[in-house]
């Protein structure tokens, strides 16, 4: 841990200039209590660095938040060991990307059975808090049980003794993207109005005790559980395509879900504050998460430590050191596919810039979380599946 100034505080062993110094812009905010916090895996962002945690006294930043709200892992424990599993993989692998819709913009024809009720219960908890989410996408309902692009994914892993996990990472999707750029804007725009001078006009934030701040949280609530919903979907997709491969029943042993982009009330230093965490995972004493690594590295299941300064946080995956774009330069189809070695993927130029050297080293990232987090599997990737 590294103590920066009074008001920050890191526990990134790698940290490059730009980030450090848009963190020390964001731990400036009046509104900020105690101190911000950078998990291992901080890295430059929009307007806030992405791998912060964000305690605010009686307001919240959206774009600390971010677009992608309530983006998360989730993972099931299955009883199944590798040696177990059918040799040809291929099939597996195709029959996820058939059952799950890949890809930004890409969403499902039709309602799945599964999917009636958990769509229900976002109609009645959109009802009851008095907003309509058509508004921000049309057709949000055809979204749950999508994946999306980028660095999320659908994996199949073991871990130390050979016993396989199913493993996901996906937030709101478009809904609740727009949801967020129209709560960012109007952010920005209250900021205006009052004439807020801040670092980055990304920082600006919704105060409490106003309409717009009560809206943003409300959404922000329906959103977060939306996500949810939409990684407990996707995952029993997962499991029947698995359970069609493998010609047997997954008894689940344990199934893990948490969320990465989202903010909540806490007691923090003697106060209550609201903690946004943008690219970290609560990690109370107890709590179970998950951490994953790049594209073709090893994830991590993992307990909280309640370490209290950094907020009851820990890291949400390995972090970014190249820029897609400055990956997508320096890498190549060939470096991807030794890098993917042993493991069933789709190759695709498209994911070049998810190459496991565009991000840090996620064993390190791991040491830096020693007092964050204690480690109860390490998983290694067998099946990987992405969006382009």
């Amino acid at each position: 841990m590294e103590v920066i100034n009074s008001r920050l505080i890191s526990w990134a062993s790698i940290l490059d200039d730009a980030t450090r110094q848009q963190a020390i812009a964001t731990a400036q905010l009046p509104i900020i209590y105690p101190h911000l916090a950078l998990m291992p895996d901080a890295h430059l962002g929009l307007g806030a660095t992405v791998g912060s945690v964000i305690p605010t006294l009686h307001a919240v930043i959206p774009a600390a938040v971010g677009v992608d709200v309530g983006c998360g892992m989730i993972a099931v424990r299955t009883q199944y060991a590798v040696k177990d599993l059918p040799k040809d993989r291929k099939p597996l692998r195709e029959g996820i990307e058939h059952a799950v819709p890949l890809s930004a913009g890409h969403y499902n024809h039709r309602i799945s059975p599964t999917a009636v009720p958990r769509i229900a219960e976002l109609r009645r908890q959109a009802k009851a808090a008095g907003f309509d989410p058509a508004r921000d996408a049309a057709n949000w309902e055809l979204q749950l049980g999508s994946l999306g692009s980028g660095n999320h994914f659908i994996e199949v892993c073991a871990d130390e003794a050979d016993t396989v996990w199913l493993f996901l990472h996906s937030g709101s999707r478009g809904v609740g993207n727009k949801l967020a750029q129209r709560h960012i804007a109007e952010a920005r725009s209250a900021a205006r109005a009052r004439h807020i001078v801040l670092p980055h006009p990304d920082l600006a934030y919704l105060e409490e005790g106003t309409p717009e701040f009560d809206r943003y949280i409300t959404e922000l609530h329906w959103a977060q559980h939306f996500a949810l919903l939409n990684r407990e979907e996707m995952m029993d997709r997962v499991v029947r395509q698995f359970e069609a491969w493998t010609g047997g029943s997954v008894r689940e042993a344990e199934r893990i879900n948490c969320h990465h982009n989202f903010t909540a009330r806490e007691q923090h230093y003697g106060k209550t504050v609201w903690v946004s965490r943008k690219g970290a995972i609560r990690a109370q004493a107890g709590d179970s998460g998950l951490i994953p690594g790049s594209m073709g590295t090893a994830s991590y299941v993992v307990v909280g430590r309640g370490n209290r300064e950094s907020l009851n946080s820990s890291p949400h995956g390995a972090g970014r050191e190249y820029s897609r774009n400055a990956a997508r330069k320096a890498f190549s189809m060939a470096e991807l596919r030794a890098a993917m070695k042993g493991i069933e993927f789709r190759p695709s130029e498209a994911f070049i810039d998810e190459i496991p050297a565009a991000y840090k080293p996620i064993d390190q990232v791991m040491r830096d979380s020693a007092d964050l987090v204690t480690v109860r599997h390490k998983l290694r990737q067998l099946v990987n599946v992405k969006g382009n």
